[in-house]
């Protein structure tokens, strides 16, 4: 889809950014309009709403926009890093792996900073599996290497679960269904850095994106160093994902629906225009679909990674099939 004006797609993506937060803040077991909502941002109104929108909404809402760029631009630099339009961190077990290391961090240490290193020692293990064992042998094989991956990581993480006590148990589970109840009244604000940056290192490294994504011919041609290059990538691809693994849990197929999106959506294939739209646009999904989560069937609150779920396999189905073709 090409809109009429070059500017009219980022727009939209602003405008459905802010109808979504707006949604988000006033929405819930306290409803609250839209100018007690714009209150409470400038610091006025009553207590009550500040309260609700400052201490429990705002963080969780921002931290779904976080992770869900996060989720989506690992998703749009795997597409780059195997020149595959299937490649996604939940697709090919990197989030499984990353879940897989959170969890043994957790059991085995108490300090803060163990579940963020083992998720992204867990990424990069389950990525370099992939690269290693399908990246090269077509699109067959390297969805094959992350369903067989993915199989081992969760094979792991139902051992962990048999062995934690009945305390952990159910917010683990709960956890690895995606959940972003726990950012309520967490500072998102680090998150959201993360995620920032990363666009807007995707963005400035646009030409050697399109150059990996065009095929080894064209980024020898042009002096790329594609040693050097790969690794950065997947590096930051498995960083985004241990980063949005550790603070939501297990969240599926973001990362094919906001890179498609944003290509569909600015009719483009040039990362320096991709990578923010596809931020934009993952944590767009992340953000409403935790908003359908929490309010579908209240008081009682869905796992995020199963509302997005829903809406990423019939997309994976599709592309697969277009991809066969």
């Amino acid at each position: 889809m090409i809109l009429a004006r070059p500017w009219s797609p980022w727009l939209l993506l602003l405008v459905l950014a802010a109808a979504i937060l707006l949604a988000s803040l006033g929405t819930g077991a306290v409803s609250l309009s839209p100018a007690r909502v714009l209150a409470a941002l400038s610091g006025g109104g009553d207590a009550l709403a500040r309260a609700v929108v400052l201490e429990l909404r705002l963080p969780r809402v921002l931290g779904g926009f976080a992770v869900g760029a996060a989720l989506a631009l690992a998703g749009l630099l795997l597409q780059a890093l195997f020149r595959n339009p299937l490649a996604d961190p939940y697709v090919l077990g990197v989030s499984g792996g990353a879940a897989v290391g959170a969890l043994l961090a957790m059991l085995a240490a108490s300090a803060p900073w163990t579940a963020p290193a083992g998720a992204l020692v867990g990424a990069c293990i389950a990525g370099a599996l992939v690269f290693t064992f399908g990246a090269r042998l077509g699109t067959g094989a390297l969805l094959l290497a992350g369903v067989i991956v993915a199989s081992g990581c969760g094979a792991v993480v139902t051992l962990v679960l048999a062995v934690a006590d009945g305390a952990q148990l159910r917010s683990m589970v709960f956890w690895l269904a995606g959940d972003l109840s726990q950012l309520q009244g967490r500072s998102p604000w680090s998150a959201l850095l993360l995620a920032t940056i990363a666009a807007l290192a995707a963005t400035v490294a646009g030409p050697p994106l399109n150059a990996l994504a065009s095929g080894e011919l064209r980024a020898q041609s042009i002096g790329l160093q594609l040693g050097l290059w790969r690794g950065l990538v997947f590096v930051a691809a498995a960083l985004l994902t241990a980063a949005a693994v550790v603070t939501a849990g297990t969240i599926g197929f973001v990362g094919l629906m906001g890179a498609h999106g944003a290509r569909w959506l600015l009719g483009t294939a040039d990362h320096r225009r991709l990578a923010p739209a596809t931020a934009l646009l993952g944590g767009c999904l992340v953000a409403a679909a935790d908003l359908l989560a929490r309010t579908a069937i209240e008081p009682r609150q869905l796992p995020v990674g199963g509302v997005l779920a829903l809406l990423g396999a019939p997309l994976f189905l599709l592309l697969l099939r277009r991809v066969s073709r």
